[in-house]
């Protein structure tokens, strides 16, 4: 078996070189840059929320199930960062394994390539595990092990991926419904959190592959941005690429409260969230670690326009100090209700506020982007209903197909999604599945090749 992975790591190092698969930053490798770099390029950033966290599955909290479609729409508008909360507790077995369902597994690296192929950077994270991630000294044990179990797993999984994908090790690790759950939490959960970054960085560098270079997001108490949370928080082993991850639903009587405040905008409202982004800055860009807002927004309140101006000026704002922000978006959009953080309608692929996404855009120095449209497949011959190569059967032959092929040939899967895979999959008709074929899928993506040989 190790003849075999070397044998394809070669084959995909001889056919790519410098050239990336078009449309598709999964395999770009790890560039010799740092995380200020990297954070420069991911610009601005939306979030698919309350749909892969959702719990008891991904349309359990009322979102349709994700297309590639959405994601489409997500870059179109110029957007070139997604952020995919995952909760993996409610697909994991017993302890001491914590195996996750290879299903669900499948289904968020298939997620989360939608995002790749649009040439977009992708965040994978742990999120609403507060259940059994706990900060506290009596439950640290149990908490790691199981920590430190599942990102053993998602790391291996995406260990050949390239530096468009982003771990996060957790989300906003907390003592759910404590005194101190959103004012920066104890020492001893503060403490506690560290350690659950240490491990989880330990794991994913362990796994090898890609990962030994990965940029890695980490949380301090609940995510937060108050002083006494970032005063105690450790950098894991001073890495130098750890990047801060940050929530900031400010100023939280417009941006969160139902009841607060509709109206944003002032010299003093300005002048106070520059203030909040300055000193971010300070702390930790001024000093070569970066920071990523991974949620912010403001909920629909009816004010459209205060909303705009919140949103591109937050955007600027932090585009300015080297922060690249990422919109909370959870789907729902109801005026005058808690939580309505939408901008995109998933089901009808338009945007319910397209004025705010173009302001988010605009701020962060960016265009909207159309995606291109594809160059249709030639039509079959009579009688043919084969296309070769497309292992997933969305009729489009790209990275997720090589990836497919070779985690297939890998004995990682056992078969192919696409009907009749034994067909589809062997390329140049020799009747076996091998790394030829995968030789043969790879020159086809790179345009080297404009057919299979099996193609008559």
């Amino acid at each position: 078996m190790g003849t075999v992975v070397a044998t394809l790591s070669f084959l995909f190092v001889l056919l790519c070189g410098n050239i990336n698969i078009s449309a598709s930053t999964a395999y770009t490798g790890m560039r010799d840059i740092t995380s200020l770099e990297l954070v420069n390029e991911m610009r601005i950033g939306w979030n698919l929320g309350n749909t892969l966290d959702a719990i008891g599955g991904e349309t359990n909290w009322g979102n349709p199930k994700t297309t590639k479609e959405m994601i489409d729409k997500v870059k179109e508008m110029g957007f070139n960062t997604v952020r995919f909360p995952v909760t993996w507790g409610g697909h994991v077995g017993p302890a001491p394994d914590y195996k996750i369902d290879e299903g669900w597994l499948n289904r968020v690296e298939e997620v989360v390539n939608y995002a790749l192929s649009n040439d977009m950077y992708a965040i994978i994270n742990l999120h609403h595990e507060n259940s059994w991630l706990v900060p506290t000294y009596a439950q640290e044990k149990r908490s790691t092990e199981q920590l430190v179990k599942i990102w053993e797993q998602v790391a291996t999984r995406f260990k050949d991926y390239g530096d468009y994908l982003i771990f996060e090790t957790m989300n906003e690790p907390r003592v759910e419904n404590s005194p101190y759950e959103w004012s920066g939490g104890t020492p001893e959960n503060r403490h506690v959190i560290n350690n659950f970054n240490l491990a989880a960085v330990n794991t994913i560098r362990s796994t090898g592959g890609n990962n030994a270079k990965r940029h890695i997001m980490i949380p301090a108490h609940a995510a937060s941005a108050i002083d006494i949370a970032l005063n105690d928080l450790v950098i894991p082993n001073n890495d130098d690429r750890i990047i801060i991850s940050v929530h900031n639903y400010s100023p939280y009587f417009f941006a969160m409260d139902v009841n607060g405040t509709a109206s944003w905008g002032s010299d003093s409202d300005k002048a106070s969230l520059a203030a909040e982004l300055e000193a971010l800055y300070n702390r930790f860009i001024k000093n070569g670690r970066a920071v990523v807002i991974g949620e912010f927004g403001s909920i629909n309140k009816n004010n459209l326009s205060d909303r705009i101006r919140h949103a591109e000026f937050f955007a600027k704002e932090a585009r300015k100090r080297g922060i690249t922000v990422i919109w909370w978006d959870n789907g729902y959009n109801e005026g005058g209700k808690a939580e309505s953080y939408a901008l995109l309608d998933r089901r009808n692929l338009t945007w319910y506020h397209p004025e705010i996404a173009e302001a988010l855009v605009r701020g962060a120095g960016g265009v909207p982007e159309p995606t291109p449209t594809p160059t249709p497949e030639p039509t079959p011959s009579p009688g043919e209903d084969i296309l070769y190569g497309d292992l997933n059967g969305d009729g489009i032959i790209n990275s997720i197909d090589y990836n497919l092929l070779n985690r297939y040939i890998l004995e990682v899967i056992d078969d192919l999604p696409v009907e009749n895979y034994s067909k589809v999959a062997d390329l140049n008709g020799d009747g076996v599945i091998n790394s030829n074929d995968a030789v043969l899928l790879g020159r086809f993506i790179l345009e080297i090749v404009d057919k299979f040989p099996v193609d008559k």
